[in-house]
């Protein structure tokens, strides 16, 4: 029976000293800034980013993962004897997918013994599931209960969030139902779910402190009666509000797993600075 190793993109967020234990390559996603392209914390770092940001008069896109490192990632993979599940983010949200596919179908040889699954989400909701399914893999499960496991996975996590404004989504077109949201008064903080593969709306509050405790709410109503619970942030250069509701929700959920991450360079530059949220796995 072959080994599996797993591979995913980087707005996983997975910490590296985390996914160092296990046999999980990321890809990075690309940003593109006044001529120049970078790999997603690999040749321009979070903080990088958002330094910049602060002061550029042109803002930066992004791009999907190009299919020659996810070529590459196959490649080196199959060369070292492994099967390959790539978990990814949503298909609604990036072209990822497509390189995925593009890849394989460029491998001379191994091809079936690649496959994927659209993890229907971003940040460490999509991190979790990786990293559940890349456990199964070096306790031995096959490339065929990896992918189910993956897929069972998606069920059971999700994602909370607010922006500062919501013209980075916008812009990016990765705003969803949210559109509606657009227009609102300044002091108004739309809170935004990463749901069906799409970020939705869910509420507007009148500050962004309401918005950090409306979301430990709602992470907690949807952890409610489930264990065990892995909690994971996500921020865009906005530390402290992070940390605020890192502690605001450990007691309600009692967390076996917490992970402080950073929102990714190529999810930053489409959330904007001042974004930050709850990522959660609950029952599996």
């Amino acid at each position: 029976m072959s080994k599996v190793a797993l591979v995913t993109d980087s707005t996983s967020y997975i910490p590296r000293d985390i996914r160092a234990k296990y046999p999980i390559t990321v890809v990075p996603q690309v940003v593109i800034w006044e001529g120049q392209t970078y790999e997603d914390d690999v040749t321009i770092t979070p903080q990088e980013l958002y330094t910049r940001l602060r002061t550029a008069k042109t803002m930066p896109s992004t791009s999907q993962v190009s299919v020659v490192n996810m070529h590459r990632a196959y490649d080196t993979l199959l060369e070292q004897g492994y099967d390959v599940l790539g978990i990814f983010l949503s298909q609604k949200l990036s072209g990822t997918w497509q390189s995925a596919q593009l890849a394989r179908e460029e491998l001379k040889s191994g091809k079936e013994k690649v496959d994927f699954v659209d993890s229907q989400t971003t940040a460490m909701a999509l991190g979790f599931i990786v990293l559940q399914v890349a456990k199964a893999a070096m306790d031995g499960a096959s490339l065929a209960d990896c992918k189910a496991l993956a897929e069972k996975g998606r069920e059971h996590v999700g994602v909370y969030l607010t922006v500062e404004t919501l013209e980075f989504l916008h812009r990016g077109g990765r705003i969803g139902g949210a559109q509606r949201f657009l227009g609102t008064a300044l002091n108004l903080k739309p809170i935004l779910e990463v749901t069906g593969g799409r970020v939705e709306p869910v509420e507007r509050v009148r500050t962004k402190g309401k918005a950090l405790d409306r979301i430990v709410e709602l992470v907690a109503e949807r952890c409610k009666g489930k264990s065990p619970v892995r909690i994971a942030t996500l921020h865009a250069d906005s530390e402290n509000d992070a940390r605020i509701m890192l502690e605001r929700i450990t007691p309600l959920v009692n967390p076996v797993e917490s992970v402080f991450a950073t929102i990714s360079p190529a999810v930053g530059a489409n959330t904007g600075p001042g974004t930050v949220g709850l990522a959660w796995m609950a029952g599996m």
